[in-house]
């Protein structure tokens, strides 16, 4: 398959068949490199794409884009060719060195949003474990109708339960050591998990702001969540990139500033600067907080469109409007897995030492 037309993941069979339905891609005209490690000429190659908006006949689901206002992804590339591959909910590029991929699980089918989590996690699993890349880096997890009943249980929290239990069959830690993630709530489509994952383990960074999140007590559900505030990835050849998770407006355990959308932005970016702080004592380089800041890809999640251009505001004066961090930013639309969030963000910052 010609790398240059990488289409995003589409539903396949449960015995590992090739996929049917399969669209030509999603033509985008805003484009952010997430990985953009230099390559040679002529040999860079698209891993997998992570798209938001436009017209698709697929049921994954996605948050819409809201800045720029049109459809937008974000192109993983690696050196070398890829190969295609499908097991189970999950399509999947890898190079042998790393593997991004897609499950999407249909979470109306029996069992709800649990089962859906844990049979997108444990195909997951089978295919890292396939390919020899067993260390899982970065997870996007987006869910429709986050806050809904799965008997009794806010659908959230169901995922939160199947995510684990197939973290625990899988033999992998429900705390420490735990990935980079977020978990989002969308309008439409299946349950969709997008994933990172290489050889090499990445170092996982906590934010001394916050409890960590699989410490989380029981009043925000029977399981905690499974994931790390950041995770720190290398790359090969002196090349490293941290991973932020999706941040809220969190201290401690506990939501603040509530109804205060900009008061949340604020806090969701002194929580960032926390981890990259948490995060400059495992670089090479003395690496300042200012330029790490600059150098920043973010991602903002906004619950209610009306918010955007404060918010907008919010993160550019914090950014400082000519960086190439908020020029970069894109905004979304999406739901915060606490309904009292009315944004988060999430980002990452390649690093050359």
């Amino acid at each position: 398959m010609d790398a240059s037309t990488l289409t995003p993941s589409v539903p396949v069979s449960q015995d590992g068949g090739p996929p049917t339905g399969a669209t030509d891609g999603l033509r985008c005209r805003h484009d952010r490199p997430a990985l953009a490690w230099p390559v040679p000429a002529g040999r860079e190659t698209v891993l997998g794409v992570i798209c938001h908006g436009g017209a698709q006949d697929e049921p994954r689901a996605a948050p819409e884009p809201l800045w720029p206002p049109h459809p937008v992804a974000e192109r993983w590339q690696v050196r070398g060719p890829v190969r295609q591959g499908w097991w189970g909910s999950v399509r999947y590029c890898s190079n042998g060195a790393w593997v991004f991929g897609t499950a999407c699980a249909d979470d109306r089918a029996p069992g709800g949003m649990e089962a859906a989590a844990w049979r997108a996690y444990a195909d997951l699993f089978t295919v890292l474990e396939r390919e020899g890349c067993t260390h899982l880096q970065r997870l996007w997890n987006y869910l429709p109708d986050i806050h809904g009943l799965d008997d009794g249980l806010e659908r959230y929290r169901r995922f939160n339960l199947g995510r684990a239990r197939a973290f625990a069959e899988a033999g992998r830690g429900l705390g420490e050591g735990a990935p980079a993630a977020c978990a989002m709530g969308t309008r439409t489509g299946a349950l969709t998990v997008h994933f990172l994952a290489g050889r090499q383990p990445a170092r996982t960074i906590e934010n001394p702001r916050q409890v960590s999140a699989y410490h989380y007590p029981p009043r925000y559900g029977p399981c905690s969540p499974t994931f790390s505030r950041a995770a720190l990835a290398d790359l090969g050849g002196g090349l490293r990139v941290l991973f932020i998770s999706g941040t809220a407006s969190i201290v401690g355990h506990e939501s603040v500033h509530l109804g205060d959308v900009a008061a949340q932005t604020a806090e969701c970016l002194r929580n960032i600067d926390a981890v990259l702080g948490a995060a400059r004592q495992h670089l090479v380089r003395s690496w300042s907080l200012e330029v790490l800041r600059e150098r920043l890809e973010c991602t903002v999640y906004v619950r209610r469109p009306t918010d955007l251009d404060l918010v907008r505001s919010v993160v550019t004066a914090h950014l400082g409007a000519t960086t190439p961090a908020a020029q970069a930013a894109i905004y979304l639309r999406a739901d915060v897995c606490r309904a009292e969030l009315l944004v988060e963000i999430e980002a990452q910052v390649a690093l050359d030492g």
